[in-house]
């Protein structure tokens, strides 16, 4: 078995329990307010803010042997630059003052995901930042579609109110083809370990985000 599949395998657990998050079912049913709506990409903006930062600390401290992944974190930058503005537009594309959310503090499950993937790069291991990138494109390609039409729909959204989600859908198939290729690479056991354990613990605090989202 190929390690992306072993990580697949051994997170699915995990990854079940994600989903169970009763919100999740709420949006692809177009079962939400604009509000929640709003709250979904209050968060998503303070999470996705660091994804560029965290891809910059990773790239710093991967060891030379690990040049050919530095090289593939550059890429990821590139391609995530600027991502937390695509979210802001989607906050004022339903009314919502974007600036106001921009100053605004993230909810504790928000704030303690992004801490543990610094924590994780910065004193643990910085292959375990893979667990997100894992567990974020992930469900954004799984669920994303489905449920900005559905929420599009039940709301009377303009298709500009969906950026972030339209573009982290079935559009973003081949970084999922991508990230699968990087992690075939990985071959030191202590690394496969180290991202298996990191995906556990991320698709846990990601859940905890969405379940934060209705309190």
């Amino acid at each position: 078995m190929n390690f992306f599949d072993q990580l697949q395998t051994e997170t699915e657990q995990q990854r079940a329990e994600l989903f169970s998050a009763p919100i999740i079912a709420h949006a692809l049913k177009g079962d939400v307010t604009t509000d929640d709506y709003i709250a979904f990409l209050s968060q998503a903006y303070h999470h996705v803010k660091h994804t560029v930062p965290l891809l910059m600390a990773t790239g710093s401290r991967l060891p030379e042997d690990l040049e050919w992944l530095r090289v593939a974190v550059g890429e990821y930058i590139e391609e995530e630059t600027g991502h937390q503005e695509w979210v802001l537009n989607d906050i004022a594309a339903c009314g919502a003052n974007k600036e106001q959310v921009r100053r605004s503090k993230p909810n504790l499950a928000t704030e303690v995901m992004v801490s543990y993937a610094y924590d994780t790069v910065h004193r643990i291991n910085p292959l375990g930042f893979f667990g997100m990138v894992h567990v974020l494109e992930g469900t954004s390609v799984s669920l994303a579609d489905n449920a900005a039409n559905n929420i599009r729909s039940a709301l009377s959204l303009p298709k500009d109110a969906f950026s972030y989600l339209y573009s982290h859908g079935s559009l973003d198939q081949d970084h999922v083809e991508f990230f699968k290729g990087l992690m075939n690479r990985i071959d030191r056991p202590e690394d496969q370990a180290q991202i298996i354990h990191s995906t556990r613990v991320f698709y846990k605090l990601y859940g905890d985000i969405f379940r934060s989202l209705r309190s």
